[in-house]
């Protein structure tokens, strides 16, 4: 298996090349030259593995010879081993038609955690001696900052450098990032939004400067590995609920579409999906992008849902990609109008093979505002018994009113614990969700982060001074 970028200069790599690599020397972001695909068999063949060893048959087609299937198996054991329920992934029923995935029982309550804690154990697996050190570099909204520091705190040979958006993440957010005092973690905290945090790192992968002098590796999504650890638990949501002799759709709260984007992979590995329901809340370029082919940013409001406060979703990329026939000298020209405008048109081709609005299209998508959030919070809280998060509940909120036949099981994605959010749920619920005990003390640990501007200059003067240089 080798991975080709969407922007189509870069060179292909294997599976190890990609993880390590993050973002491809174009700018674009590397896909599978071609998708794995299962049979109907072999997907049934996979019904009550435990998440571990599914894990690994989903993820072996796109390791290819980079790791045996024993050496994979192993590390998946010790990637899930950490996490708080056995299922890994559990299943919650809502009611008749309706249920969640819950995403959060890794160690900082985020389905960031279900991808990243295996992406630390593939860099050291990866980083053979005498190669360079790794400068990881990202942005976060709020939950793959912690669950990046989580999974390489303390590792030998990588720093990192992790951007936020000052004052626009929750305090247990903030928290779960700058009380790690690893020497190897660097928290920084930008003015501006998390599209501007994000635009800094591309920045610096495209700084030939930077790249030149220090080995830089992503840990967004934009890093294949990251994201395609997500595809595994849409097989064991769908195994457990009658794939592949029934299918099952999807509502996933999404800001930067890489979670969604895993779903479209499964879907193309043969898993019977009758639908992914894009969940945004009022910053809504995906919802117009899907709806009216109109992919132009606007200025990103602040929300109770911060994760989805993005109005550049990278992952977007890579579909559009596919659906464009793959002419990766055809989206770049399209990207780089974008990145210097704000504005884009999707294609006729792409809008066309996306069948949006059709009995047979995979996608849809929904916006909440934050009365329909708190909406479905109230919702779950009073008809089920059950506190969700914010972002949780805007993909409820999509997934309630998607017109879903009755038939399908229609699951939500739940990607926090509902107390990384406490204020907004107590606000819409009357009740404060509790920190589970295994972080109960975090308002009682010290806080390390370096606020800058949100001037390039000023980031990679940072990285440079505190990284650790190629030999």
């Amino acid at each position: 298996m080798d991975y080709v970028s969407t922007r189509g200069s870069a060179p292909a790599l294997d599976f190890a090349g990609v993880t390590l690599a993050g973002l491809a020397r174009d700018g674009g972001l590397y896909l599978p030259r071609t998708w794995p695909r299962f049979t109907a068999d072999e997907i049934a063949a996979m019904r009550g593995l435990p998440y571990a060893q599914l894990a690994q048959r989903v993820m072996q087609p796109f390791v290819g010879d980079c790791l045996t299937p024993q050496r994979l198996g192993q590390l998946c054991e010790a990637a899930y081993g950490r996490f708080a329920h056995a299922a890994v992934t559990p299943l919650k029923q809502l009611d008749q038609q309706h249920w969640l995935l819950e995403l959060f029982h890794g160690p900082t309550l985020a389905f960031k955690d279900v991808a990243l804690q295996l992406l630390g154990l593939l860099f050291e697996e990866f980083l053979k001696p005498g190669d360079d050190p790794l400068t990881i570099v990202g942005a976060t909204s709020g939950d793959t900052g912690s669950a990046a520091i989580d999974a390489v705190a303390g590792r030998a040979r990588i720093d990192i450098f992790m951007l936020h958006p000052r004052g626009r993440v929750s305090d247990v957010q903030r928290r779960q990032m700058t009380t790690v005092m690893a020497p190897n973690v660097h928290n920084i905290a930008i003015s501006g939004s998390f599209d501007d945090a994000q635009a800094h790192v591309k920045a610096m992968f495209a700084d030939t400067a930077m790249a030149g002098r220090y080995r830089l590796s992503a840990v967004n999504s934009i890093n294949w590995a990251r994201l395609m650890a997500q595809v595994v638990y849409y097989f064991a949501a769908a195994l457990q609920l009658g794939a592949p002799e029934r299918k099952v759709a999807f509502a996933v709260p999404t800001g930067n579409f890489g979670d969604v984007f895993a779903g479209y992979v499964a879907a193309q590995m043969g898993l019977p999906i009758e639908r992914l329901i894009v969940a945004t809340n009022v910053n809504d370029i995906l919802h117009r992008a899907l709806q009216d082919g109109d992919y132009s940013a606007g200025t990103v409001t602040e929300t109770a849902t911060p994760s989805m406060d993005i109005q550049v979703s990278s992952n977007f990329e890579r579909l559009l990609f596919d659906l464009g026939g793959r002419d990766g000298a055809a989206l770049s020209a399209q990207m780089q109008g974008f990145e210097a405008t704000k504005a884009m048109r999707l294609t006729n081709a792409q809008r066309a093979n996306l069948g949006y609005g059709s009995a047979a299209a995979l996608f849809s998508s929904a916006r909440a505002d934050a009365g329909d959030m708190a909406q479905a919070l109230r919702w779950a809280w009073e008809h089920t018994g059950e506190l969700i998060d914010p972002h949780t509940a805007v993909g409820l909120h999509a997934a309630r009113a998607a017109g879903i036949d009755p038939a399908v099981p229609v699951v939500t994605l739940a990607t926090a614990h509902p107390a990384k959010f406490r204020d907004a749920v107590e606000r819409a619920t009357g009740q404060r969700p509790p920190l589970p005990a295994r972080i109960g003390d975090l308002f009682e640990r010290e806080e390390r982060m370096t606020e800058l501007s949100g001037d390039y200059a000023a980031i990679a003067a940072y990285v440079a001074q505190h990284a650790t240089p190629r030999a």
